[in-house]
């Protein structure tokens, strides 16, 4: 999926959880381009093969198994994108850390109000 409609979802659910902000769209355009990377990582591990193990031939000349490396980049990608969505308020864990209070307006101190209430 390409970067703008990842944004656009990404908005959309934002909004449908009431965390959306104007002031998010820093982040929003960042995760959009981590999971347009992902995709294209997606695809081009299956293009290759789809193969998650591959055997690797070391410089001594020793062949191993490994992981595929774009199965690994892909992971790397999407652990970036976890965080992103947990700040955005997407995940479970990440609705329940919002303190919807800080994107209100702050209410004076008690001193403050007791100061208006005296016309002062």
């Amino acid at each position: 999926m390409k970067k703008s409609e990842w944004k656009k979802r990404i908005i959309e659910a934002c909004k449908a959880n009431g965390t959306y902000r104007d002031s998010f769209s820093a982040v929003i355009n960042t995760l959009a381009e981590i999971l347009e990377r992902r995709d294209e990582v997606n695809t081009l591990y299956n293009k290759s093969g789809s193969e998650p193990i591959r055997e690797y031939t070391n410089k001594f000349g020793a062949t191993n198994l490994t992981k595929h490396p774009l199965i690994v980049l892909w992971d790397d990608l999407n652990k970036s994108a976890l965080v992103y969505w947990r700040d955005l308020g997407l995940t479970p864990a990440g609705l329940k850390k919002i303190d919807d209070a800080a994107f209100k307006a702050k209410k004076g101190g008690g001193l403050e109000e007791a100061i208006k209430r005296l016309g002062g």
